[in-house]
């Protein structure tokens, strides 16, 4: 972890919050209890950002310096707007084309398949809130800087997002072992949202249900998946190629 990707101390965390920086997560020691830090934890929950409580062992871990019990990771990039981004599309007379990532936790092969979405020209990528790879200095340098030009959109809820993308008219795609289905023999070249899961869970089965279609990528050897990074990248540019 660089030094940038967090701030410490129960005030600091404090003034962060106000001045509007993007807050990935805050770590607190349990038993914390002062007036200083329910101010704190009345604004974490106010700005719906991810907390935990966590023994003073790990927090230690992070920073010896003075903490106060507290210790919040600070996003690398500003995150787009889903609900205005998609409209602002369609004014455009654009198709979207948009990769939604569920419970991709590795840092590399999340900052992998934003560089390929950036050079794919895909609009935006979608993740939740949790379970998710945090975004900090390691996720861009292995974007190679494509985490500050692809619109990333931090949702709540996975679910509620991909429902609104669905409404909006944008057919929603899953990539998964278990469909029947080839890749290359779906549809992509309408509004789209192509789901990609991590490859030891893959994509939770409240998302698989609500998405349109279900497609896999053909398997010839004795490893059961592939790295997630080189399915999106697949995926991706199979509706690039329909697309062009």
């Amino acid at each position: 972890m660089n030094r940038e990707d967090y701030i410490f101390g129960t005030r600091a965390v404090i003034e962060a919050i106000k001045n509007g920086r993007n807050i990935e997560r805050v770590l607190i020691k349990k038993g914390l209890d002062n007036s200083l830090f329910t101010e704190l934890f009345q604004l974490v929950k106010d700005n719906n950002i991810p907390f935990q409580f966590v023994p003073v062992e790990k927090i230690n871990r992070v920073t010896r310096k003075n903490h106060q019990g507290i210790v919040a990771y600070i996003s690398a990039v500003e995150y787009s707007n889903l609900e205005a981004l998609v409209p602002g599309l369609f004014e455009a007379g654009v198709d979207p084309l948009i990769l939604i990532l569920d419970q991709v936790t590795d840092v590399r092969n999340f900052g992998a398949i934003v560089r390929t979405a950036e050079c794919a020209g895909v609009h935006a990528v979608v993740i939740p809130e949790k379970g998710m790879a945090q975004i900090g200095a390691d996720a861009v340098k292995t974007s190679a800087g494509a985490l500050h030009s692809v619109p990333v959109c931090k949702v709540k809820s996975l679910q509620a997002a991909i429902q609104f993308l669905k409404n909006s008219g944008i057919r929603i795609i899953a990539a998964t072992e278990k469909a029947t289905q080839l890749y290359t023999q779906s549809e992509m070249n309408t509004p789209l949202a192509i789901i990609m899961g991590s490859e030891d869970v893959g994509i939770s089965p409240a998302i698989i249900q609500l998405t349109d279609e279900q497609v896999k990528i053909p398997l010839f050897g004795k490893i059961e998946s592939l790295n997630v990074s080189v399915a999106a990248g697949l995926m991706i540019y199979e509706a690039i190629r329909q697309r062009n």
